[in-house]
């Protein structure tokens, strides 16, 4: 049944409300260029120019006391409202040209007490699946009484911003007004800018309830022991959190509530590079009729994927509902975690597999948010690049990530959950010289975690890093454990160690004024 859209001065001869994934396949197919149907039953899409965020391109509106609420710099871009308002009746000029639009009215936090109701407008079939996914889907009495949402998100991105529009940098805009609960996405088709808007409203409300926002996956043992997995993109986080024998809560935004933590999300959206069924079997079989696979390349008669092929973009992404991973616990709710595991791909070789925090140790490196990423293919360019994200996810922020970190340590102090930092990057040298990190090793080091082996194996102090360091875990030799003694160099290794250890100091400089003495002096000691 058709849906008005007239409250947003919208009239259009079509609005298509929560259509079923058979609905949105054959509208896709029929009317949007580079679509397809894999092998196995996935919707290909291609998400035109944009194959990621565009970060740069984010701005925030500062109005009202909000505005004080807000860390602006250049992850917090501020505009003013006026430019919003041509931007969004530029999207609403544009969505108006359409004979048809689709809807998608969905919940974001598995929590009732704390979800908000989310309403998607958009011009692609293809993004309506993406968000028939991601979001919480409405059973049909909810969708009945859904009402007003609490946020809106015109996507209109097919269509680009004027640049010379005042705060415009491109042709790109993804501008967010927290007092008019708004969103307006231009020049842009890439699926996930939605995605991340609804995580950056949710990291907004949720720490005015005092209820933290995380960037981070989350499972869950046999015995109720819950773990959660912050992570930058390519440290594990999807792929850890994934494990056969573990009930999966979700993979990627989450709260930690005062009851408990939840999945904001309806969906995953795993990094489909590489993918085999060999190493992620759990994501490989969710890649199936309703998923969506954005940018891949496949052969154009069996329609089989080539998830090796990176000639469209490293960034080759599969959305799917979370129900699609055979052990995902439903509703996506849990306890207090046992465990909080800190990922990172240290591209350098220094740190260890795995490293126990305390809980100083543990704030300074949830501050630092700490990758880093293989150096690219410029000439004379051969060493790895350290990559800081405050909270392992500064993009989506808003506010300064002092009060993640205190909400973080109230949640450690009350329940008394373990910090591990996971090392799944490079050992016995840097990138260039040692290898990755097997993940045959790194599931062993998860599973010694959950198992309590780790816990109770002894330990040495890292003397520069100043972490405590396992010397045992079943399932991976001891030397491993002990980064120095992968190297062939000793002396190499602790020149790098020096380095790497320079440049945390560095990048935490910007964090002193709001940190404590002791989180101050819980990073390395030169």
């Amino acid at each position: 049944m058709d849906f008005s859209l007239q409250q947003y001065d919208i009239q259009v001869n079509s609005v298509v409300r929560n259509a079923p994934p058979g609905v949105l396949y054959e509208h896709g197919l029929r009317r949007e260029a580079g679509t397809a149907i894999s092998d196995t039953g996935a919707l290909i899409a291609m998400s035109g120019e944009k194959t990621g965020r565009s970060p740069s391109d984010k701005r925030i509106v500062s109005e009202g006391e909000r505005s004080d609420d807000v860390w602006w710099g250049p992850v917090n871009i501020p505009l003013e409202e006026q430019a919003f308002l041509i931007n969004r009746e530029r999207a609403i000029d544009y969505l108006n040209t359409k004979d048809r639009l689709y809807v998608i009215d969905g919940f974001a936090g598995w929590d009732p007490t704390h979800q908000i109701r989310v309403r998607i407008i958009t011009t692609r079939a293809y993004h309506a699946l993406f968000m028939h996914n991601m979001l919480i889907r409405p059973t049909a009495e909810q969708l009945a009484d859904f009402g007003e949402p609490d946020y809106v998100i015109f996507n209109a991105g097919e269509f680009s911003a004027n640049r010379h529009t005042t705060g415009m940098t491109s042709k790109t805009s993804v501008g967010l007004h927290f007092g008019r609960r708004e969103m307006v996405i231009l020049g842009t088709q890439y699926a996930g800018e939605m995605k991340k808007g609804v995580f950056t409203i949710m990291h907004y409300l949720m720490p005015r309830k005092d209820i933290l926002s995380m960037h981070c996956s989350a499972n869950q043992g046999d015995d109720g022991a819950v773990s959660i997995f912050f992570g930058l993109s390519g440290t594990g986080k999807t792929t850890l959190s994934a494990d056969p024998n573990r009930a999966l809560i979700g993979d990627d935004e989450h709260c930690w509530s005062d009851d408990g933590v939840f999945n904001i999300e309806g969906g995953c959206y795993a990094k489909a590079i590489h993918l085999s069924p060999e190493e992620e079997p759990e994501i490989y079989n969710a890649i199936r009729f309703g998923s969506v696979l954005e940018n891949v390349v496949y052969d154009h008669t069996a329609r089989a994927v080539d998830f090796d092929d990176d000639s469209i973009t490293q960034n080759t992404r599969c959305s799917y509902p979370i129900h699609y991973i055979p052990n995902a616990k439903i509703p996506c709710v849990s306890g207090h975690p046992n465990h909080v595991i800190l990922l990172t791909c240290d591209a350098f070789g220094v740190l260890p597999p795995v490293s126990k925090l305390t809980p100083d140790q543990a704030m300074y490196h949830f501050i630092s948010g700490y990758t880093a990423k293989v150096a690219g293919t410029e000439m004379g360019v051969t060493e790895p690049e350290a990559t800081f994200s405050a909270c392992f996810g500064a993009p989506f922020l808003v506010w300064h990530p002092a009060r993640y970190a205190e909400l973080l340590a109230a949640k450690l102090t009350a329940h008394g959950a373990q910090t591990w930092l996971v090392n799944t990057g490079w050992t016995g040298g840097p990138y260039g010289v040692g290898q990755r990190m097997s993940i045959a090793h790194t599931r062993a080091i998860i599973d010694g975690i959950h198992s309590g082996a780790l816990a109770e194996s002894a330990t040495v102090e890292d003397p520069l890093f100043g972490f405590q360091v396992p010397t045992s875990c079943p399932g991976v030799p001891d030397e491993v454990l002990q980064p120095k003694l992968t190297w062939d160099d000793g002396a190499a290794y602790d020149t790098t160690a020096r380095k790497l250890a320079g440049l945390f100091q560095e990048n935490f400089r910007q964090f002193e004024e709001g940190a404590s003495d002791a989180i101050r002096s819980a990073g390395p000691r030169l």
